[in-house]
Parts: structure tokens; sequence; C-alpha cells
């Protein structure tokens, strides 16, 4: 990533380094901190620099945020990848099916997608997801190329300034047609994925949307403004309406759909650095595309 570099105004002479680097150029306190520790991560005129440096009107201060980052120790993994968009601060991604985000526990040494794009970026490189996807979920997926970029999206990513909709393939037609699941979500007990609604859980809520329904299936639009694991599918199995294929939360149907239905279809936010409106659609996977075109409706 190209260094970030602030010349101090008049307005901001006599701060120090460590202000201007957070409340200008939006560092975190963890970063800063990782950033002094190293021998050329913080310049001033050309010349290394303490955080309690004052500075003053005229002078270049230069972050290499490069210098910070601690490369990742899981092993590269030549696999295609589908981006989508690319810059020198991020990527976006169209995650298959059956991939998991990071290797499992329990699969350690399965092939993953952290894996992919550590390779695709190269030597020294660290994986930054900022929405992480299911193994069987398709669809978008934003990749922070470091960790500041990565913390400037986190902190939006539960927010409205960080748009994700979800299109999904449920069994029976929810109701109301449109509405707010507000359900809190935990682990069930013994079982070290299933997650169920829980009174004591984390706070989790979604709202949904009926686009079509036919044959005992509905094409849903769903909309998370949290982040729990597996919120959607504990969500419209909450409802009555689990997702087709969704073997833990529904029934396993693997002639119809190998996987649960449900695909991160759009995603906006606003980029970090560049300030540009960055909008991004992926059409249904065929899988999803042949259940819908055959019992709920050509689209």
């Amino acid at each position: 990533m190209p260094p970030l570099e602030l010349t101090v105004t008049a307005a901001q002479s006599g701060r120090t380094v460590r202000s201007l680097l957070k409340y200008e150029l939006g560092l975190s306190t963890a970063r800063i901190n990782r950033l002094k520790r190293t021998e050329n991560g913080l310049k001033v005129n050309g010349c290394r620099v303490f955080t309690s440096a004052v500075l003053h009107t005229g002078d270049q201060l230069i972050a290499d945020l490069d210098a910070a980052e601690c490369p990742s120790d899981m092993p590269p993994v030549p696999m295609e990848l589908d981006i989508v968009f690319e810059d020198p601060h991020l990527l976006v991604l169209n995650k298959p099916a059956f991939l998991a985000v990071i290797p499992s526990s329990l699969s350690p040494q399965e092939p993953a997608l952290a894996g992919a794009v550590i390779h695709y970026l190269g030597p020294g490189a660290a994986f930054h997801p900022v929405n992480r996807l299911d193994r069987g979920t398709t669809g978008l997926m934003a990749v922070a190329k470091n960790g500041f970029i990565h913390d400037r999206l986190r902190r939006i990513l539960h927010t409205s300034q960080f748009f994700r909709r979800y299109l999904a393939v449920c069994t029976g037609i929810p109701q109301p047609p449109e509405g707010i699941i507000d359900l809190p979500i935990g682990r069930a007990p013994g079982s070290a994925i299933q997650r169920q609604v829980c009174p004591d859980g984390q706070p989790a809520k979604t709202d949904y949307r009926v686009l079509s329904s036919q044959n005992g299936f509905s094409l849903v639009e769903l909309f998370p403004h949290t982040g729990r694991t597996h919120q959607l599918r504990v969500h419209m199995a909450a409802l009555g309406c689990p997702l087709a294929g969704d073997w833990l939360y529904g029934v396993e149907d693997r002639g119809l759909i190998p996987r649960p239905a449900l695909h991160a279809a759009s995603l906006s936010f606003t980029h970090p650095l560049t300030k540009q409106e960055l909008v991004f659609t992926s059409p249904l996977p065929e899988d999803m595309n042949t259940i819908v075109e055959r019992f709920v409706c050509p689209i």
C-alpha cells in the first residue's frame, strides 16, 4: 500500500505525531503502537520520528503502514480467485460454495480462501477479511490488503454505511411477507457449530422481504444488521421457513441443493481513502437459480 502522507497545516501546528495519526489519518491506537516500534514506519521530513514529537506548519509526516503488517502464518494456496474489484487497498471477491474463509480447526489442511488470497497478494501478506461468509454461502466479500483499511471498514461493518443484501430460497412462505427478525442468538448446547435463538444470546437483527412464493418455496431478500454466526439461517428457521438445503437448521436435500441456499448478492460502501462510493452485485449462482426457475418463478 502507498504510504499515508500528511503535510501539517497552520491549524494542525503544535500537535503531536500520535494526535495527527489518530485524528487526521484515522489510525487505531494499536496500529500506531505497532508503527512506532518499526525502523522506518514513521518519518517526518525524511527522518525517523517518535509519536510524542510535536510538529509544525509545513512538516511532512509519512506513515508506511506496510511496515506494521504482521505476515500470516497460513500457507499460500494456488487457487483461482473471482475478483470483482481491486485497487492498492482492497479486494472484493465472489466466493464460491464449499470454500471456507479460514481453515477449520477440524480440517486445518483443507484449502481455504485465506490461503488463496495470501498466495495472490504475495510474500509477507496477511489476510484481512472484512465480512465473512459461511462455507456454503456464495457471493460478495470485501478483503482489505492491510490492517489499516481493515480497521476502517470494520468500524462501519454493521452500520448503514456498509450495505449487504442477501438472496435466499427458503421452504414455506414467511409470515408476514415482510418484517424484522429481532431474536438473540447463542450456541446450541452440546454442539461446536450449531446456534439457536435463546434469551441470553447476543443481539441479532435481520430485515427480510419475500420476493416471490410458489410450490412451497420462497425467494427472499435478507438484510442483516448484525453479524452473528449463522444468523440468517437461524433467523429464517425461527420463522418456520429454514433455507432450502440447510442440513443444520432445516432438512438436507442434496437432490435439490447440497448447501444452504444463501447468496451475498449486493455489497456497497464508501472507500475509506478515496471516498468513492463502491457498489457491487453478484447474480444468483447456478444451483440457486435452478431452484428459483423450477419452483418459484423465472428470473
